[in-house]
C-alpha cells in the first residue's frame, strides 16, 4: 500500500465518536477567575461537529483563561458540555478522558521524551487494545512523524513540535479539539500543513475551537468567529462579518483597556 493510500485509509477514522454519539462543545454563562479576579464573564459559545470557531481578541482579553475554564485548569462558574455530557465540575483528567483535547500555547510536549513516547502518552485515554491504531491514525496527519519516532521532542524545530503537539492530542481520539495560538512562530509552509489538517478534522466532524491572533489563519479555517475584549464577547459572526477588518480593529482599539473585575 502506498503512503498516500495508507494515509487516506487511516484518515477515514471518526475520532472516537460514532454518528449517533457526536455532539457540540458548548459553554453556557461561563466565567473564569483567579481568586477574586474575574477575567472572563458570562461567555456562551457553541462549536458544532465539523465546525471551526475562532476566538480572537487582543492580548490580555481572557482567551486563554476561557480555554482554561473549558478544560478545568482555571476556576470557573457556568456550564461546559460535550454533546450530552456535562464537563463542568470535573477535574482536568476526567474532561480529557471524556474527549476534550487541548493543544496549549506552549504545545504541552515532554521535551526529554521521544516523539513515539509523547504519542503513547497522548493515547493513554484510549483502550489499550486500540492505542497502536490510534497512534497510527494520528501520525497519518503528519507522516514525517513515522520517521522521527526515536527523536527527542525537544530537538525538533518549532514547526515540527507544533505538529507533534497536535498529533499527540489526536492520538487520544478526542471528541473536540481546542487549539491555543497554533500559528505562533510557524513558517508559512508549516502553517499550510496546519490549515490542511484543520480542514481534514472538519471533514471528519470534529468540533474545533481555535484561539488565534493570526487573522490570515482565522480567515482560512474558521466557519464562525467571536471577538473577546476585556473578558467578554463583544462581536460574533460568520465569514461575511469576519471580512470587516476595520470594524473588528476598532473593537480591539476601543476596548483594549477594559480591565477584569474583582468580586
Amino acid at each position: 500500500m502506498s503512503s498516500a493510500t495508507r494515509r487516506s485509509s487511516l484518515l477515514t477514522w471518526e475520532c472516537n465518536v460514532s454518528p449517533h454519539d457526536e455532539g457540540a462543545l458548548s459553554a453556557r454563562a461561563l466565567s473564569a477567575s483567579y481568586g477574586s479576579l474575574v477575567v472572563c464573564r458570562d461567555i456562551t459559545l457553541d462549536v458544532k461537529p465539523g465546525e471551526v470557531v475562532a476566538l480572537i481578541g487582543p492580548n490580555g482579553a481572557g482567551k486563554t483563561s476561557f480555554i482554561g475554564a473549558l478544560t478545568g485548569a482555571v476556576a470557573a462558574k457556568g456550564e461546559v458540555a460535550l454533546g450530552p455530557t456535562r464537563l463542568d465540575g470535573r477535574p482536568i483528567h476526567s474532561r480529557t478522558r471524556l474527549g476534550l483535547a487541548t493543544v496549549p500555547d506552549n504545545r504541552g510536549l515532554f521535551a526529554p521524551l521521544t516523539v513515539a513516547e509523547n504519542l503513547r502518552l497522548g493515547a493513554m485515554c484510549v483502550p489499550r487494545e486500540r492505542r497502536s491504531e490510534a497512534i497510527d491514525r494520528a501520525m497519518a496527519y503528519f507522516p514525517f512523524l513515522a520517521e522521527r519516532g526515536t527523536t527527542l521532542a525537544g530537538s525538533l524545530s518549532g514547526g515540527q513540535q507544533q505538529m507533534l503537539a497536535i498529533a499527540k492530542c489526536l492520538a487520544g481520539a478526542p471528541r473536540a479539539l481546542l487549539l491555543d495560538e497554533p500559528s505562533q512562530g510557524l513558517a508559512p509552509i508549516i502553517l499550510d500543513e496546519i490549515v490542511k489538517v484543520i480542514g481534514e478534522l472538519k471533514a471528519r466532524r470534529l468540533p474545533v475551537l481555535l484561539v488565534e491572533q493570526n487573522y490570515g489563519l482565522v480567515e482560512r479555517t474558521a466557519d464562525r468567529f467571536a471577538v473577546m475584549v476585556g473578558g467578554r464577547i463583544v462581536m460574533s459572526g460568520g465569514k461575511t462579518e469576519l471580512a470587516d477588518r476595520d470594524r473588528i480593529g476598532r473593537l480591539f482599539l476601543e476596548r483594549r483597556r477594559a480591565t477584569p473585575t474583582v468580586h
